[in-house]
């Protein structure tokens, strides 16, 4: 076997002496390394080489820039666009690169971004500590760094990027570089937010934050507009340590669920209070009295708990992020009325309330773009069968078209394959233009391309 190269050809065993492990077609465990999380897709990588350390993630890359081979980058490959797989290039796979160093006295960690939240978390609890991720505890801590990180801390504690003290990244012509506020400050500017157009980024430096146990889990309620509404104002003006997450949805047949509210609306709200339990009783009180809860599963638990089992049945998603500044009542009748018109088996928009200490971080501090909007939305439809795609797609689309009202604004670790004018909304104005010219520093031949792409400006 050959790459398909541009100049060098390179065999399989030659691969297989420069790097530890290398997986290629016909190789047992093909179909498995080559799957990602959400399904939809058949891409077959020439190879997956997953290296032990930074030097052979340099070696991959400059494999990669040398012979012309498409490159991806994957981690947890929780990519909502498929970036995590390459289809006939190289997949440059983390997932063995899983170190973690934590200084309890400094209150950081190095980790390797081969690690998943989960991995992280749960190490990081043995200490009381804990740096704040997403809701999803299989998701690789690369790609959702790289983002923003929007989870179950992020009031009280901001976003990821706003934990991360450091980065070791791997440029586009092999260097691996060291980079922080004062090293390469416009690289460390442009990786918190910017995904991964600069590089393979192979460690995060991450403040750790004193949190033991929480006051968490699941409250579903029935949705009315007037309901989902006022969940919405309490969201808003609860304690910074109360992170709220709110799927509007139609009940779903499940064990827990009391049979008489299946097919029905419901919020279905995920709550993580990061504070004392009597304080989090206290804070969580307002949303268990907006209605009598079909289901109340909040409890104090240790942290890492909060993350939930997950399917891995590889689903098909039809979704539409935005950000919001509010959620009035008709646009809370449109979440809640739209749902019967979904075919679905499960359709719902999101809803992550911000503020707090995202806000407390200056705009113009790193590429995340988006300080100051007040909720995360998100519309989404999961299915199975792809010949529904069109009619989930269409579903999708009005009902976020109806919400968004000419708004733009995109979070990027929720955005599809839905082209190049989504990905400017994802970063405004002088953002892009700066992230623009730094891709042009770091990688002026778009070899980092397996993203939502930022062109490389020459200078």
């Amino acid at each position: 076997m050959t790459l398909a190269a541009n100049l060098v050809p390179v065999s399989l065993a030659q691969l297989r002496e420069r790097f530890g492990r290398v997986i290629a077609p016909g190789d047992a465990e093909y179909d498995e390394a080559r799957s990602v999380f959400i399904g939809g897709v058949d891409r077959r990588p020439a190879a997956i080489i997953r290296p032990a350390n930074s030097a052979e993630v340099a070696g991959v890359i400059n494999l990669a820039r040398d012979t012309g081979n498409e490159l991806a980058v994957r981690s947890g490959a929780h990519s909502i666009a498929h970036h995590s797989v390459s289809d006939g290039g190289l997949v440059l796979d983390l997932s063995d690169m899983k170190a973690l160093d934590i200084d309890v006295e400094r209150r950081s960690a190095w980790a390797q971004t081969g690690l998943t939240a989960g991995q992280y978390t749960t190490a990081a609890a043995v200490h009381g500590l804990a740096t704040g991720f997403g809701d999803t505890g299989s998701v690789g801590i690369g790609g959702l760094t790289l983002g923003g990180g929007i989870g179950y801390l992020v009031r009280k504690y901001g976003l990821t990027v706003d934990s991360v003290l450091a980065a070791e990244v791997v440029t586009a012509d092999g260097q691996i570089l060291h980079v922080d506020a004062d090293n390469h400050p416009d690289l460390f500017w442009a990786i918190r937010g910017g995904g991964g157009n600069f590089g393979a980024v192979t460690r995060f430096q991450f403040r750790l934050h004193e949190v033991s146990t929480v006051v968490g889990g699941m409250l579903m309620l029935p949705a009315t507009p007037k309901l989902v509404h006022s969940f919405v104002a309490e969201a808003e003006t609860a304690p910074n340590e109360l992170t709220t997450m709110a799927d509007i949805m139609l009940a779903p047949p499940l064990p827990f669920v009391p049979p008489d509210h299946h097919g029905k609306p419901v919020i279905m709200v995920r709550l993580c209070y990061a504070g004392a339990t009597a304080a989090g009783e206290r804070a969580i009180a307002p949303f268990r009295a907006l209605a009598t809860p079909v289901v109340d599963l909040v409890r104090e638990m240790p942290y890492p708990q909060i993350y939930q089992d997950e399917d891995d049945g590889h689903p098909l998603v039809a979704l539409r992020t935005m950000f919001l500044d509010t959620v009035d009542e008709d646009m809370a009748e449109t979440m809640v009325n739209r749902l019967h018109d979904s075919s679905a088996p499960m359709a719902s928009t999101e809803l992550r309330v911000l503020g707090g200490a995202v806000d407390e971080v200056p705009a113009e501090a790193m590429a995340f773009a988006h300080r100051g909007r007040s909720i995360v939305a998100t519309v989404a439809a999961i299915y199975q069968q792809p010949d529904e795609t069109a009619q989930h797609e269409s579903w999708v689309t009005n009902v976020a078209t109806a919400l968004s009202n000419g708004a733009s604004g995109a979070y990027v670790n929720f955005l599809g394959d839905e082209g190049e004018a989504r990905v400017h909304e994802a970063y405004p104005g002088p953002s892009w233009d700066r992230l623009s010219a730094i891709k042009g520093r770091y990688d002026p031949t778009n070899l980092f391309r397996l993203n939502h792409n930022v062109p490389p400006r020459s200078h």
